[in-house]
């Protein structure tokens, strides 16, 4: 502050994570959009929450308001595995550090700086409190909570994306309260008193009945009270359904949640940003880097996408264990490709670069672009999902815009390969277009991205192996991914390329039986497959998925749906993925006993019960299917 001149700032953010200073983190774009608005802003990485509170106090007072972001992940979910242990590190720490941040930071630093500056606004933003807007079951407390704004004291939240909420939050109190007077304070007072007057879209707000800006308007969608969701966790269902067909709407209505006295009003969000908009958040001047008081540290998520580039946001999948459409939307927002072109150049600039890209690409990789032919059908929809239960027909899957990018990425001097570390999803590949366009380009793009963009291993998500449970999670068919190998197993043999495709998959989701567990390992050991990436259901906040687990019924059926529960049976699904270890054997085949599947003992034990060698994990007549190492690298 010194060194600019500034005796005071606009805006103090306060962020669990470590600084970076690069687009993919959450706290940097927002810095820089404050600072690109012409306002004065500080930020305090990971400030310690013990003792005097030194590092809440250092910057003192802001003109406009405190930001808080938890990081660019639910610290819980950052923090612990799905069996409530302790990650091996902090992904966004230095060096890991586990005590680098208090568990749901979003609360315990609003409640500080309430206790220091009880007359400043606090405003909060980042993933944790974006979808913690309304009542919500949490796993880590095994209840349901209110909305965060009622947890933490917080004066707004600004949920999804938040360039655009922010700098109109930032406009309306410099134009109505401040009045360009550099004395002038905004105060917790006025700033209620001016949103109820003038509320902001895509935030959340918090009021007494007689408060509501506007009162409750004919239009607006009541949810059931967070106590009346206590008593009755059918009614919790009932409302997610509200809030997620909202979150993914074109032209959406406004949702209100009595909570005790007070009434939670859920602003509808901004229409998906434009190209212009977005290339304007990715094109603030970066140093790509992380602060450099972290000087001989390793940020372990900053080595993860250090040379990586984002294409675009939102993801239309729908996915039902995923928050991705809750807190980016359905709709794609696409870069042009001379932002992406410009952010590519700047990476081969920096001094450690090898000339290789860890990952061109998005929430999902190839959906770059996309969009519905009709924006009028698009404004009627209120599906979660583009592509399921089907592809919409509106939709315009073309992935020639896609292989357009890849190619002039790679045609840059210094470029000599990148990888696609993103997710793919193989059933907009396969999908049987009428129009022919649409097929080939498809076609193309698949050959495209086997051949030139994978780094020995391609990473795609089945999920399941069930077409019951994959319907639940609003995945394709298992069939499918038989479809996609085949082409993959092709491909890699025209070309004399020796690369893995590995999938991902999930036990215990809503609806998933140890039946079907077993069943998946049978399948996969068939494909000759070793599964590593796999994962045990975590209920997060806002997804069907945790509605579901928690409540015991589906939120758009509400017909019962059973899941597992328990650590014991959580277990006994997961071990199912590890059929391969002598050490899960027995217990694996007590468990086929148990549930009347000795078939599958069979299937997996061929040799009377006693599974490939752990030497090797062979198989008489086959490889195993494990990790093949990169091809070596040319100087």
């Amino acid at each position: 502050m010194e060194l600019r001149g500034w005796d005071e700032v606009d805006v103090v953010l306060f962020s669990g994570d470590a600084y970076v200073d690069h687009p993919s983190f959450g706290t940097a774009v927002i810095g820089r959009l404050i600072e690109a608005e012409g306002y004065r802003v500080a930020i305090v990485p990971q400030p310690d929450w013990h003792g005097d509170f030194r590092d809440f106090r250092k910057l003192g007072r802001p003109r406009m308001f405190f930001c808080i972001s938890a990081g660019v992940m639910d610290s819980m979910v950052n923090k612990y595995t799905a069996n409530r242990r302790l990650r091996s590190e902090d992904a966004y720490s230095p060096d890991g550090r586990h005590d680098m941040r208090p568990e749901y930071p979003t609360i315990v630093y609003t409640q500080i700086l309430k206790e220091l500056f009880p007359d400043v606004p606090v405003v909060l933003g980042g993933i944790e409190a974006s979808l913690r807007r309304v009542a919500h079951y949490d796993y880590w407390q095994e209840r349901l909570r209110p909305s965060i704004l009622c947890d933490s004291g917080a004066d707004m939240i600004v949920y999804g994306m938040g360039e655009l909420p922010t700098a109109a939050l930032l406009h309306l109190l410099d134009d109505k309260l401040l009045h360009g007077r550099p004395e002038a304070l905004v105060t917790t007072k006025d700033f209620h008193q001016l949103l109820r007057k003038c509320p902001v879209r895509q935030t959340v707000t918090l009021h007494s009945r007689a408060d509501i800006p506007g009162g409750i308007r004919e239009d607006d969608i009541l949810l059931a009270s967070y106590e009346e969701c206590c008593r009755q966790p059918q009614l919790q269902a009932a409302n997610f359904r509200h809030v997620e067909e909202e979150s993914n709407r074109l032209h959406p209505q406004r949702l209100i949640q009595q909570t005790g006295n007070q009434y939670v009003v859920v602003h509808p969000p901004y229409p998906p940003m434009t190209t212009e908009q977005i290339d304007r958040s990715f094109d603030f001047p970066y140093t790509r880097l992380p602060h450099p008081k972290y000087k001989g540290k390793r940020i372990p998520a900053y080595e993860m996408i250090k040379f990586s580039v984002n294409l675009h946001r939102g993801c239309f999948g729908g996915c039902a264990f995923c928050t991705i459409s809750a807190h980016q939307g359905k709709f794609i927002m696409s870069r042009s490709p001379e932002s992406i072109l410009r952010e590519v150049r700047a990476i081969t600039a920096m001094p450690d670069f090898k000339g290789y890209l860890s990952d061109l690409g998005g929430p999902s990789a190839n959906m770059y672009g996309m969009r519905g032919r009709d924006q009028r059908l698009c404004g009627q929809c209120k599906r979660p999902s583009c592509i399921h239960p089907s592809v919409c027909p509106n939709l315009n899957a073309d992935h020639q815009p896609l292989i357009d990018i890849y190619k002039a990425v790679d045609a840059l001097p210094g470029i000599k390969k990148s990888f696609i570390g993103s997710g793919v999803r193989y059933d907009l590949l396969l999908h049987p277009y009428k129009d022919e366009r649409l097929r080939a380009a498809a076609e193309r793009y698949t050959r495209e991205l086997i051949t030139r963009h994978v780094s020995g291993r391609l990473k795609v998500a089945p999920e399941h192996t069930s077409d019951r449970v994959l319907k639940l999670m609003r995945k394709p068919s298992f069939k499918l991914f038989y479809d996609f190998k085949r082409i993959f197993d092709r491909t890699c043999r025209e070309a004399g390329l020796r690369q893995q495709l590995i999938p991902y998959f999930i036990s215990s989701h809503p609806g998933c039986t140890e039946e079907d567990m077993a069943e998946l390992a049978a399948e996969t050991k068939q494909l000759d497959f070793q599964l590593e990436q796999v994962q045990d259901f975590t209920p997060t906040p806002m997804t069907v998925s945790t509605e579901a687990w928690y409540t015991g019924v589906h939120p758009y059926t509400l017909q019962p749906i059973p899941s597992a529960k328990s650590a014991d049976e959580k277990l006994r699904q997961r071990m199912f993925f590890f059929w391969y270890r002598p050490e899960e054997r027995a217990a694996i085949i007590r468990e086929l006993r148990r549930i009347h599947r000795e078939d599958l003992i069979a299937r997996l034990y061929p040799a009377g019960g006693h599974p490939a060698s752990p030497a090797n994990g062979k198989e008489k007549g086959k490889r195993p299917n494990r990790p093949a190492r990169p091809p070596r690298k040319k100087s």
